[in-house]
């Protein structure tokens, strides 16, 4: 049983049969696990991994050094997985630190979108690269602390505001596939109950046919630039 959750937790974030059967949100992490992929080998040297969680990612950066900072709470502490943790406001780094950072699907959880950003560009080297996930269409999530959805206009101004220079911009599941991803968010949310044996079998028998249609249909269908799940971003310090 240790082994199976495990895999599941494994799975949570790669795309894969186990997380296509086991995983409601399986299309949106197979959209952020390609990006990463893809713009990895733009990461190099240094690595800050800013809100780092679990590190789900860092399998994919093959790096000089890898280095995870969280916000100091309880629960991260309990973790045990980030190399250091700061107040909120300033990291405990100097200028130039780093010569890349990877912040993902954390600048929703700031109120002050404009500090992190900020202490991101600080820490980072002059010509430093920064990889940026942000969610477009969500629901809320990890309540009570989710506080904005940026456009792709408003996180271009934010990044430029902090002297970061946005290379290359990709909008995630801009497909039906989208569709199908907040289905399973909605039948994930109704029926999630204390039992993961029960959230399993749910996710087996409902919301994997819904992974599989999605799949099919996202990939057939027209897609739709203005509509999608999740921003990826490519941006370098000026």
């Amino acid at each position: 049983m240790t082994d199976l959750r495990q895999a599941l937790r494994q799975a949570a974030f790669r795309p894969g049969l186990l997380s296509l059967i086991s995983n409601p949100f399986y299309l949106a992490r197979r959209g952020l696990w390609r990006a990463m992929q893809e713009f990895r080998l733009h990461m190099r040297g240094r690595i800050l991994d800013v809100g780092c969680g679990t590190q789900p990612y860092r399998v994919l950066f093959d790096v000089e050094n890898y280095h995870g900072l969280e916000i100091d709470t309880p629960q991260a502490r309990a973790r045990n997985v980030a190399d250091d943790y700061y107040d909120g406001t300033r990291f405990p780094y100097a200028n130039g630190s780093f010569d890349s950072v990877l912040c993902n699907q954390v600048l929703e959880h700031s109120f002050a979108p404009e500090t992190l950003l900020a202490e991101i560009a600080r820490v980072l080297r002059p010509g430093g690269k920064l990889l940026l996930t942000v969610p477009f269409v969500w629901d809320e999530h990890e309540q009570p602390w989710d506080y904005a959805r940026y456009s792709s206009f408003g996180l271009r101004t934010l990044l430029e505001r902090s002297g970061l220079t946005v290379i290359e911009h990709r909008k995630l599941n801009d497909s039906f596939a989208l569709i199908f991803q907040l289905v399973n968010a909605y039948l994930q949310k109704v029926l999630h109950t204390r039992s993961a044996t029960v959230n399993l079998l749910s996710c087996i028998v409902l919301m994997c046919p819904i992974n599989l249609l999605g799949l099919v249909l996202g990939s057939v269908l027209p897609r739709n630039p203005d509509l999608y799940l999740d921003h990826a971003v490519l941006a370098v310090k000026s």
